[in-house]
């Protein structure tokens, strides 16, 4: 098979490092070259970003400034890392993309989707994912799995309204687009992974 694509999208404590091996173990066990990459992040000047980006800082960080560093990483990463990959027949499955920010800062900072667009044009023109596997959580639940992990970044500690917009953003999204395949994240991790196979099949079947 030539190379594709595959997104992991949804709120923090959804389950998208499982998701990733449940996927990675599907291209394994169809002998498939991929790699792994994440948002923000992925190479050394976007992992530079990614810590500017989830850092602490002193002044109010705005939702310009948040967002135009997103797609800088973003397409540092694409340009360097999955496009290359996917040249050369290599899958790749991504922790985040393009979507995340239409839900974070389109959604939960409301950020005109018309400026997400022009941007997202400007830096990636028609570069989209093949497939998306979007995990669906409740915000309430899915804050509750992060703080049970260590201490939260400046993301995580958003409060409860800016996940419910960022939430109901991804499933407006989801509904819109064919490529865009959404998961119970609330459900037992078994039907979580039986979920993921199930959709992967079906986008492409063996």
């Amino acid at each position: 098979m030539s190379g594709k694509f595959i997104v992991i999208e949804g709120l923090e404590g959804a389950g998208k490092s499982t998701a990733v091996a449940t996927v990675s173990a599907w291209l394994e066990a169809r002998n498939a070259a991929f790699i792994q990459v994440r948002e923000p992040g992925g190479t050394p000047f976007a992992e530079a970003l990614r810590d500017i980006v989830k850092g602490d800082w002193e002044e109010q960080v705005t939702p310009q400034a948040e967002l135009l560093l997103m797609y800088a990483a973003r397409v540092q990463l694409v340009e360097n890392v999955i496009r290359p990959a996917l040249l050369k027949g290599t899958w790749v499955i991504g922790d985040r993309h393009d979507l995340s920010s239409r839900a974070y800062q389109g959604g939960g900072r409301e950020v005109d989707a018309k400026i997400l667009a022009q941007l997202k044009q400007f830096t990636l023109q028609n570069f989209t994912p093949d497939f998306t596997l979007y995990l669906d959580i409740n915000p309430e639940v899915g804050l509750s799995r992060a703080s049970s992990r260590g201490a939260l970044d400046r993301f995580e500690r958003s409060k409860i309204d800016f996940f419910k917009r960022t939430r109901n953003r991804y499933l407006e999204i989801a509904t819109e687009e064919e490529n865009i395949s959404v998961i119970n994240a609330e459900q037992d991790l078994v039907n979580v992974q039986q979920a993921i196979l199930v959709a992967l099949e079906n986008r492409w079947p063996a």
